[in-house]
């Protein structure tokens, strides 16, 4: 291995186990193999970085952040509760599962997983608190169903595969994908709360059935909000307008309800919500910018070709390889923020996939929801923290409860790997891809 390579790797694992952000990591550690590289380091670290995030498809990250804001604090999440409420917050366990819906129908507004555990967490597990169900139990529920967000389109997350892949996978296509294995997420987490619950006793089964005209009023609070979605896939699918055009239209839209209709959110507090996405955005795009400078680093060395032709020469049928990969997505998950592990592992496991009949657009998903489940585990697990913040409570107590998600989120991450039908299903009925589709995956 080249010696820049080694440098790389122990110099961002040191600055890693030192606790120093992930963006500072990657950008000290490629500066480091720059110098052992014989170019200008500084120079030369200075222009990947902006040339990593000169892209136009980027522009849609910015605006789907600032119409999330404005859809969190203009009063969505509390009529998407509302809504939940009114279909499932009558079963034992009602309330758990209305956590789980609102998540996935909220995550899929914002296309955050940290503005759902923030939005809805905040207004669900004190209640659940309140109803006698365990508090790290309802932080547990929180933390997994948020990051359903960031597989049920709009996410930008997806915005950033599709990038990574050099524009292979189209933003729409991506889009569409997500929808059923977000979907079988979810499901996967009701299916624990109503374990749970059944074995707890949590929830009131006593309270009466509130009859179709209170459900159908509900939904109609949250219309609004379930409409985002429709619009933007709705424009991107016809044909309408690009993915940064419906990014546009998205945060146009959530101004109009949150700001003139609903007047939750006053014109007084647009700066501040300005600076909040400004803040946010300036994240993402360091983190975009530095791991795109790593990945030329690798990609000069020739690591995604010597990582694809080491596990070629292993000889593993697709089922073996397809579990290898998702082992060391998960643990890389454990410890790497999602943009910087998409853009650094995309064109390593890519090509490896695709040797095995792996479609882009299929792998794109399996490699999302690996990440997913990083964002609920330590050490960096960004939703852990966060959703254990709101619910007042420490990780080491919150642990043994989630456990159990874990276990639903790995089972149906399994089921979306080797049954790709449930990625491509959709994509292939709207026009975005085009190809056969195997039930259970097929090598070449």
């Amino acid at each position: 291995m080249e010696l820049s390579i080694i440098i790389l790797v122990v110099s961002f694992i040191i600055l890693l186990v030192l606790n120093v952000p992930v963006a500072f990591c990657m950008g000290i550690s490629t500066t480091l193999a720059f110098i052992v590289m014989g170019s200008p380091a500084a120079v030369t670290v200075a222009h990947k970085i902006p040339t990593g995030i000169d892209s136009f498809s980027l522009l849609a990250i910015p605006f789907f952040i600032l119409s999330g804001i404005l859809m969190g604090q203009g009063g969505i999440a509390r009529r998407l509760i509302d809504f939940a409420d009114a279909l499932v917050g009558r079963f034992r366990g009602g309330l758990a599962f209305v956590n789980v819906l609102t998540c996935m129908l909220f995550g899929a507004v914002s296309g955050s997983a940290a503005a759902a555990v923030s939005s809805v967490g905040g207004f669900m597990i004190p209640l659940m608190n309140k109803m006698g169900y365990h508090r790290d139990f309802n932080a547990s529920v929180t933390i997994t169903a948020a990051t359903t967000g960031l597989i049920i389109p709009p996410s930008n997350v997806m915005i950033v595969y599709s990038l990574a892949t050099g524009g292979m996978v189209s933003i729409a296509g991506i889009f569409i994908a997500g929808f059923l294995p977000g979907i079988l997420v979810g499901m996967g987490l009701i299916t624990v709360c109503a374990i749970v619950s059944f074995k707890k006793q949590y929830g009131n089964t006593d309270r009466p059935a509130q009859g179709f005209v209170h459900g159908f009023v509900k939904f109609i609070y949250a219309v609004p909000a379930l409409l985002l979605v429709v619009i933007v896939l709705g424009g991107i699918i016809t044909g309408w307008f690009t993915a940064t055009e419906a990014s546009a239209i998205a945060v146009a839209y959530a101004f109009i309800w949150a700001v003139l209709i609903y007047k939750e959110v006053k014109m007084s507090e647009i700066p501040g919500i300005l600076l909040k996405c400004g803040i946010t955005t300036s994240v993402v795009f360091m983190l975009i910018g530095t791991s795109m400078a790593m990945s030329w680093v690798l990609a000069s060395e020739n690591v995604p070709q010597l990582i694809s032709t080491a596990l070629t020469e292993l000889d593993l049928n697709p089922y073996v390889l397809l579990l290898l990969i998702n082992l060391i997505l998960l643990a890389v998950g454990t410890f790497m923020d999602m943009t910087p592990a998409v853009l650094i592992f995309t064109p390593i496991f890519l090509p490896i996939v695709q040797k095995i009949g792996i479609n882009p657009l299929h792998f794109g998903i399996i490699l999302i929801m690996n990440l997913c489940i990083g964002l609920c585990t330590p050490p960096v697990g960004t939703c852990l923290f966060l959703g254990c913040g709101v619910a007042e409570t420490t990780v080491t107590k919150v642990i043994r409860h989630i456990i159990p998600f874990f276990i639903a989120m790995v089972i149906t991450l399994l089921l979306c790997t080797y049954f790709e039908a449930i990625s491509l299903i959709l994509p292939k009925l709207t026009g975005y891809y085009e190809g056969p589709i195997h039930w259970i995956i097929k090598g070449n």
